[in-house]
């Protein structure tokens, strides 16, 4: 049996001062504005079955890199960890070289939903630092709205040898008008990157996104997500998409098992080895775990 793994999720500790978007005076982020760790975690993920995880950076700053990797050292369940590193910086190399020497850093994000230039990673990042992802065996995660999906697009054209994992399904808007143009975007994009064999996309920040009174239970939710989830399946197939909890930001919408319960339903019906690879055998592929501690 493959192991179950959550390919997304984060511990944060505020007294570093470095979540820019965490902010006491952002109302709707109260429920999370403190510190999550491996202890919180480790109930959820084992009541669910899930044995590893991946940690995902939440500031865009090398500290919280290392701080990650320093939380992975000591939680065995902690399989990678993505990280930040300025791919337009000069010292981006050197960054990613040093940073490779711990076999926990797998890959790097760029929080690209909130950068102003919607064409940044189209445009911005240094031909090096690409090239040194590609040498050491490092992944792509993309952190995108529906508006960077062109953008995006030309970079994974450019660059078919650096495997990409697009975060959260792109955030499909699902709380906007049916004219607003990025329901457009989303399908189109979606459609035209899934057919670039080494990108995959992750099954995680859908409830997030999805309008409250959509999630009033389980059974709604998945009713709500079952045609965005079978166009990924269909246009990603089982074998590119990754589960992910998104956890602690999952909880603003939902609690864990919430979010697990809707999964259930969502893949009600797929075979087993189907199952086995959106909840852990995909991820495992796509960020090197072996089935042992790395």
């Amino acid at each position: 049996m493959i192991a179950r793994i959550d390919g997304h999720c984060h511990y944060w500790a505020l007294r570093r001062g470095d979540y820019g978007w965490l902010t006491p005076d952002a109302a709707q982020l109260a429920p999370i504005y403190r510190d999550f760790g491996a202890a919180e975690m480790r109930p959820l993920a084992e009541k669910a079955g899930i044995e590893r995880r991946i940690l995902v950076q939440a500031a865009p700053t090398a500290a919280e890199t290392v701080f990650l990797l320093d939380q992975g050292r000591d939680d065995e369940a902690v399989a990678g960890v993505v990280g930040w590193v300025d791919l337009s910086s000069p010292d981006s190399v050197a960054s990613l070289e040093r940073l490779a020497e711990n076999p926990l850093f797998k890959g790097v994000r760029p929080m690209l939903q909130d950068l102003p230039d919607i064409d940044w990673i189209a445009t911005r990042p240094n031909a090096e630092a690409v090239a040194a992802l590609k040498r050491l065996g490092l992944r792509f995660d993309a952190l995108v709205l529906p508006q960077h999906l062109q953008a995006l697009s030309r970079f994974v054209e450019r660059h078919p040898d650096l495997p990409v994992v697009i975060d959260h399904a792109a955030k499909p808007a699902f709380a906007a008008p049916a004219d607003d143009p990025r329901h457009a975007m989303w399908k189109l994009g979606m459609a035209e990157l899934s057919g670039h064999p080494h990108l995959c996309c992750k099954l995680s920040g859908l409830l997030t996104e999805l309008p409250a009174e959509l999630r009033t239970t389980p059974k709604a939710a998945a009713e709500a997500l079952r045609s965005t989830v079978d166009s990924l399946l269909t246009w990603f197939g089982p074998n590119r998409v990754i589960w992910g909890s998104d956890w602690p930001v999952l909880t603003l919408a939902a609690p864990f098992a919430f979010w697990d319960e809707v999964t259930a339903r969502l893949l009600d019906g797929l075979g087993k080895a189907q199952h086995a690879a959106i909840l852990g055998g995909t991820a495992a592929s796509f960020y090197g775990i072996a089935g042992g501690r790395v």
